[in-house]
C-alpha cells in the first residue's frame, strides 16, 4: 500500500479477498453474524467477530440504521438486437426513473455499456418499453427514463412510478457485480432493519453495513443499553467502476429518531452510523442549534427541487460545521425528508456522527473519503494495512469495519492530523 500526501491510499485488493458468497451460504451452518469485525480507535486496530459488537459499545450509544428495503432492481432488456440489463436506480418526483444500461459480460453479471443516447428505447419483459429522455448526471452512465406500455407508446398505467415497482416484482433480480459468484435470492440482500414500503420504493443496492445484524445481536445490544435510531435513504446504483460522489438520493429522518440522537449526544452517548447511507441521511438533517425551524427544510435537504424534472438534480446547501461554525453553536438533528447529495468528506466532516460501521472498500470508493473525515488518514491507512494483512473479506458479503472515536481527545479528528 502506498499513500500520497492528502490523497487516498493506493492499493490493489487481492483476487481472493472479495466475498463471493454470503457467509451463510459458504457452508458450515454459519449465520450472518459470523463475519469478522475490524475495530479502529484512532490508529489502534483490533480484530473481533461481529457477534462481539455488543461488548464493544456501551449504554447510551445510539446506532443509526437504514430501513430501506433492497429492490430486485436489475431487469433484462433489448436495444435493437443487443441484449442489455437495466439497473433501476431512483424514482424522481415526476415518475421517471434514473437508470443505468449495462451489457451482459458472459459470466452472469454485467459491465459498463457505452453508446446510450436520448430517445434510446429498451424493450422489457411483458411488452413494456423504457425510453431514455435525458442524462441524469451530465454523463452517459445514468439517464432519466420513462416506462411506457404497448405498441402505441402510452405511459405505463397507474400513479407516478408505480409501473416500475410492479415490473421489478415480476421480472427483476438483485443487482450484482462480477466479484460475486452467482445470483442470490432477494432475501440475501435485505437487512434485519428493512421495512417494506407500500409504494414499492426502496434501494437499488443493499445498505450492506446492516447485513451482519441478526435478531440475537440486536437483542444483546438492547440488553446492554444501546438504542437504535431508524432513518431511511434509498440507495441508488453504484457500480465498481463508477468514480465521484453518488447522485442525489431520497432520504427521511423521523422526529423520534432526531430526538433520540439529540438526547444521546446531550447525555454523552456516541452516535454510530450503520453505513454511509445512514451518515448521509442524518447529516442531511443537521442544523445549528437555535436556528429557526420554521424557515424551511433543515440544511442538507434539497428543498423545492423535484428530482427528475428539468436538466438534473440540485444538491443541498452545505450545513454548518459540527460545532455550528464560528459562533460555536452546537448542531442539532431535526426531522427531515427530501433529496440530498450531501457528501461527508475531509473539509466537510460529520457534525453529529461519532462513529461508523461499514464494509471494506476499494481505494477510490467514495466511502473512503467518509472514513478519512471521521477517523483521519493515518487511522484509515493503519486499518486497511491490517485488513489486507489479516485477509479480511471485501464488499457487501464480506467483513465489516467499526470506526470508533479515539480515546485521545486530541487525536485523528484534529484538522492538522488529516492533512
Amino acid at each position: 500500500m502506498t499513500v500520497g500526501r492528502g490523497a487516498a491510499p493506493v492499493f490493489r485488493v487481492p483476487d481472493g479477498l472479495p466475498a463471493r458468497l454470503p457467509v451463510e451460504r459458504r457452508g458450515g451452518g454459519a449465520g450472518r453474524d459470523a463475519v469478522r469485525l475490524l475495530v479502529s480507535r484512532g490508529p489502534e486496530v483490533s480484530g473481533h467477530m461481529f457477534r462481539e459488537l455488543p461488548a464493544l459499545l456501551r449504554a447510551g450509544d445510539v446506532l443509526v440504521v437504514n430501513t430501506s428495503p433492497t429492490l430486485a432492481a436489475a431487469v433484462d432488456g433489448e436495444v435493437g438486437r443487443a441484449r442489455v440489463v437495466v439497473h433501476f436506480s431512483v424514482c424522481g418526483d415526476d415518475g421517471r426513473w434514473a437508470v443505468e444500461l449495462r451489457e451482459p459480460d458472459g459470466s452472469g453479471t454485467t459491465r459498463a455499456r457505452a453508446g446510450s443516447r436520448v430517445d434510446t428505447a429498451v424493450r422489457l419483459p411483458g411488452g413494456a418499453r423504457l425510453v431514455l429522455e435525458e442524462s441524469a448526471g451530465g454523463g452517459e452512465r445514468l439517464w432519466w427514463a420513462r416506462l411506457v406500455a404497448g405498441a402505441a407508446g402510452r405511459a405505463a398505467p397507474g400513479a407516478a412510478g408505480t409501473g416500475v415497482p410492479e415490473l421489478l416484482r415480476r421480472y427483476g433480480r438483485p443487482v450484482r457485480y462480477a466479484y460475486t459468484e452467482r445470483d442470490q435470492p432477494l432475501s440475501a440482500y435485505r437487512t434485519v432493519f428493512a421495512l417494506r414500503s407500500d409504494d414499492g420504493s426502496g434501494s437499488a443496492e443493499m445498505p450492506a453495513a446492516g447485513r451482519p445484524f441478526t435478531a440475537r445481536v440486536v437483542t444483546d445490544l438492547v440488553r446492554r443499553g444501546v438504542q437504535f435510531a431508524p432513518v431511511r435513504l434509498d440507495r441508488g446504483v453504484a457500480p465498481p467502476e463508477a468514480v465521484g460522489p453518488p447522485p442525489a438520493e431520497r432520504f427521511g429522518v423521523p422526529e423520534a429518531s432526531a430526538r433520540l440522537i439529540n438526547a444521546a449526544r446531550a447525555g454523552g452517548g456516541r452516535v454510530i452510523a450503520v453505513g454511509a447511507t445512514a451518515v448521509r441521511a442524518v447529516e442531511s438533517a443537521v442544523e445549528p442549534l437555535g436556528a429557526s425551524t420554521g424557515a424551511g427544510a433543515p440544511e442538507g435537504v434539497s428543498g423545492g427541487v423535484r428530482l427528475g424534472q428539468g436538466a438534473g438534480a440540485r444538491g443541498a446547501a452545505d450545513p454548518a460545521p459540527r460545532d455550528g461554525g464560528a459562533a460555536g453553536t452546537p448542531a442539532v438533528v431535526r426531522a427531515a425528508r427530501g433529496w440530498t447529495d450531501l457528501v461527508v468528506a475531509p473539509g466537510r466532516g460529520a457534525r453529529v456522527v461519532d462513529g461508523l460501521l461499514t464494509g471494506l472498500h476499494g481505494p477510490r470508493a467514495p466511502q473512503r473519503a467518509l472514513l478519512r473525515a471521521l477517523a483521519g488518514e493515518r487511522a484509515v491507512v493503519r486499518a486497511y494495512e491490517e485488513a489486507l494483512h489479516g485477509l479480511y473479506l471485501w464488499h457487501e458479503f464480506g467483513d465489516v469495519h467499526l470506526v470508533l472515536p479515539s480515546e485521545n481527545p486530541h487525536g485523528e479528528r484534529c484538522s492538522s492530523n488529516s492533512r
